[in-house]
């Protein structure tokens, strides 16, 4: 059992089911430091579970707790809290990198200096294609791009869909050490993919949603 005086959990969810992918009920508890890898065949409800905690889908039940409230009491302040990064980049292709960057910060309320974002572009190995538009960067320059918005954003919790689609070794390297250096600072992030994440185990779950996608009762994952 949890103490009385532990604090809840940064995200939570409850009897979450949508009607994609099975319709059995999904229950976990994240905290800070702690990443919930979801993993299942292709049409199994990830991207779905992934929308509800992200606010964008409508469960058919349940409910989405942030630290330890309804999120949908405060979906503003709760928005402001959450980086989501979905199948599409989010990019604008008129604009170069560079200012796609800026700009993806900016919306985020999360507003960087210009050397920071130089550093960052930098990190991703995206520094030659600074002020190339958009449209014109390959598929894992698009998705290094997207990814350094949500690392130089530093938002407490991570909603990750496929991050590591179109990425070469050496990005799911600086993936894997982006997400270490995000759950060291207490951070929380919940990822998508196929592949395994590649962080500590001590800090990583796994929810499969092939284990109950026909067996029609609910999962809990990390619940004390």
């Amino acid at each position: 059992m949890r103490p009385a005086d532990a604090p809840p959990p940064m995200l939570c969810a409850r009897g979450l089911a949508s009607r994609r992918g099975c319709s059995a009920p999904v229950d976990f508890e994240l905290h800070g430091g702690q990443l919930l890898h979801v993993r299942g065949a292709n049409g199994s409800g990830k991207t779905s579970l992934l929308r509800m905690l992200a606010g964008l889908l409508r469960p058919l039940a349940g409910s989405v707790l942030w630290r330890g409230d309804d999120a949908r009491r405060d979906a503003a302040g709760y928005r402001a809290c959450m980086a989501y990064l979905g199948h599409g980049n989010g990019l604008c292709g008129e604009l170069s990198a560079a200012e796609n960057l800026r700009y993806a910060l900016h919306v985020a309320g999360t507003p960087q200096a210009e050397a920071r974002l130089s550093g960052t572009l930098r990190a991703w190995r995206l520094e030659s294609c600074a002020d190339m538009p958009a449209l014109r960067l390959s598929q894992g320059q698009g998705r290094r791009l997207a990814l350094a918005a949500v690392v130089l954003g530093a938002k407490p919790l991570w909603l990750l869909d496929e991050p590591d689609a179109g990425l070469d070794a050496a990005s799911l390297e600086h993936l894997r050490l982006a997400l270490e250096a995000h759950l060291a600072a207490g951070g929380a992030a919940v990822l998508a993919s196929h592949r395994e994440p590649g962080t500590a185990a001590t800090h990583t779950q796994t929810l499969n949603m092939d284990d109950y996608a026909d067996a029609g009762y609910a999962v809990a994952v990390g619940i004390a």
